[in-house]
């Protein structure tokens, strides 16, 4: 009865808040409050050069320019309108850059921004020194050390400028369908300066994996300080010393089970250890600021029986995702979801800075036996989802939907659409032709039948579909080749590829599939991946390798992606957050090519911001607009 009655009320909340679609274009979000950002300046050295960079934000004017200053003195004859990037002579010794704002031609102080360049700074990257973790020993006597993995960044003290957090991972970390004990998974923030803030233990009653950990940053109850949500147990310890729940207790499990072995159909007895298949679960709102435990509320949904998920050692059962989504038009709501290989639900949870509450819960079973009672061919919700996910107003009517792999969620929790392909492992959101009020999706599928797809982000109407009996493992797209119009998309079922009328464009060489990047000075997007950037060359028909990350290492095994990539600071462009080879330092990389547009710092642009804020989810997906970017544009 609670659950009808929480349903109903969060359907007259949305039919209040929501403008009706006929009511206003799609995808109007500007009814959203968004960060109150500073310039975020930052100078990087390069060679004998130093590079200057700065954000324009939402409430500058095409006519706002731009005076940088060096210890005061004056760089630029003219006042700069074109870009927010110049080049200068770089001082040998340490030097504090300004960039003023001018409005109305004069210099009005308004978010202007300041930085100090050290002379022991040597390349175009910002440091900053990282506090690893002590390694430890398992039960079983296993070694294992610490390396940074994935990261996400929030604005924890309202200054204007992010803070970094950062999952350290243990060395034997494991993906779920892997046995074994893995070390416990700590959460530290880090401010752009290097001050380390806190560090957050999950206790030894969290495994440590890609699908376990997946932490929301995101200003929740509009504050204008960024919290940090994810999963946690008995034993966590926050930023401040406090355990949450019993410090003493050890779900740990090293017993014999009947385990189903992958993809035959056959269960034998088997040793399992490390996996954590009892004991209560949580799920906690952290101080972005101080890492405190400010509510802890049950895990929704629970675990229960864990062979109901599909088998009984708990590879299904412990598939977590989460996402920020602005369910209600105005608010920001965070999503812990659960399961994609066979049945899935999703959970949506409100902070009002008191007290979480929930939203709505989506329970694709339920949905799916009250969909066959009508129609008993109808399409499935359980079992569709991927490694990851994607939200945006994707119908128009202000509010942001989720997009779980080959189904999607409505703002209120009801379901949209399922195409019923199944669960892949690369997702991408966006709109992909130059004169599109739409988005559209590219999703790859590893059920050795439906390949890939291309469809509305709306309906779920198959725009065209590349079948393959093969496991398609990655997908990409992004605007790669100036010569054709809209994006681009491909896959690692085939070299070259697909327009957005599904024409193959054939190369003799395999795409970077994992990731891209806005990095040089023209539209196009380059290719991040591998510990490199690449570009396509549309005129060569060839990859070229136009930066690499020296003394650092990317994340995640053939997933290779860094700690982050975002438009954290600077123009328009994308930083590259990376580890060092032995994590002692985080690695801020920043473009040093020039360019002459400008445009809005994207992490005010919602769809992306949010992507953002998922990118440490399962497998990491690049950030993504929510309105047409590429070479071909309008201006």
């Amino acid at each position: 009865m609670k659950t009808i009655l929480h349903r109903i009320h969060s359907i007259l909340l949305q039919t209040l808040l929501c403008v009706p679609l006929a009511a206003q274009p799609a995808y109007d979000y500007s009814r959203i409050q968004t960060e109150d950002l500073g310039r975020g300046l930052i100078c990087v050295r390069d060679g004998d050069s130093v590079v200057i960079s700065w954000r324009l934000l939402n409430d500058d004017t095409a006519q706002t320019a731009f005076n940088v200053y060096c210890n005061n003195k004056k760089l630029n004859a003219k006042p700069l309108i074109n870009s927010t990037f110049i080049k200068a002579k770089a001082e040998k010794q340490t030097a504090t850059y300004r960039v003023a704002t001018l409005d109305d031609g004069k210099e009005s102080g308004r978010k202007d921004g300041t930085f100090t360049l050290k002379s022991s700074s040597t390349g175009p990257y910002l440091s900053i020194p990282l506090q690893q973790p002590a390694g430890g020993i398992t039960p079983n006597g296993q070694r294992y050390r610490y390396s940074a993995n994935d990261a996400s960044v929030g604005d924890v003290d309202g200054d204007g400028e992010y803070e970094i957090i950062l999952k350290w991972d243990p060395s034997n970390a494991h993906d779920n369908s892997h046995e074994g004990y893995t070390g416990n998974v700590h959460l530290d923030c880090y401010k752009l300066t290097g001050e380390h803030l806190w560090r957050i233990d999950l206790g030894k009653n969290i495994r440590a994996g890609a699908h376990y950990t997946q932490f929301m940053v995101y200003d929740l109850d509009g504050d204008g300080r960024a919290e940090v949500v994810c999963k946690t147990a008995d034993g966590t310890r926050d930023g401040r010393g406090t355990v949450i729940g019993d410090s003493t207790a050890d779900y740990r499990i090293d017993q014999d089970i009947d385990k189903e072995i992958e993809g035959k159909g056959i269960r034998q007895r088997q040793r399992v250890s490390g996996r954590i298949l009892q004991g209560p679960e949580y799920l906690t709102v952290f101080s972005g600021l101080t890492g405190e435990a400010l509510s802890t509320v049950d895990y929704i949904p629970a675990r229960g029986n864990v062979s109901s998920w599909g088998d009984s050692y708990g590879n299904r059962c412990d598939r977590f995702l989460a996402c920020v989504g602005y369910l209600d038009g105005i608010h920001p709501s965070v999503i812990m979801c659960r399961g994609y290989y066979t049945k899935t639900y999703l959970a949506a949870f409100d902070w009002d800075g008191k007290a979480l509450t929930l939203r709505w819960l989506f329970d694709s079973e339920a949905v799916d036996q009250e969909r066959r009672t009508a129609d008993p061919h109808a399409l499935p919700y359980s079992g569709q989802g991927n490694h990851n996910l994607r939200v945006a107003d994707v119908d128009g009517d202000g509010c942001d939907e989720i997009t779980y792999g080959s189904m999607a969620v409505d703002h209120d929790g009801t379901p949209l659409y399922t195409t019923g392909m199944g669960h892949g492992d690369a997702i991408h959101l966006m709109a992909f032709y130059p004169d599109s009020t739409q988005l559209q999706v590219w999703d790859v599928h590893e059920n050795r039948r439906d390949g890939s797809d291309f469809r509305d982000a709306h309906t779920g109407r198959i725009i065209f579909q590349i079948k393959d009996n093969s496991d398609v493992g990655r997908g990409m797209a992004a605007d790669i080749d100036p010569t054709n119009p809209g994006l681009e998309m491909w896959s690692s079922s085939q070299r070259g590829y697909f327009d957005v009328k599904g024409q193959l464009h054939p190369t003799d060489f395999w795409i970077p599939q994992n990731s891209a990047v806005w990095w040089d000075g023209d539209l196009c997007r380059e290719l991040l991946d591998r510990g490199a950037i690449s570009k396509y060359n549309w005129k060569q028909n060839s990859i070229d390798r136009i930066f690499q990350f020296d003394g650092c290492e990317f994340n995640n095994g053939s997933k290779s992606n860094p700690c982050l990539a975002a438009d954290i600071l600077g123009d328009w462009r994308e930083e590259v957050i990376v580890r060092t080879r032995d994590s002692s330092e985080l690695r801020i990389y920043h473009t040093t090519l020039p360019t002459d547009r400008r445009f809005p710092c994207w992490m005010h642009d919602i769809p992306y911001r949010l992507s953002v804020a998922t990118e440490n989810v399962g497998y990491n997906q690049p950030r993504e607009p929510g309105r047409y970017f590429a070479s071909d544009m309008k201006e």
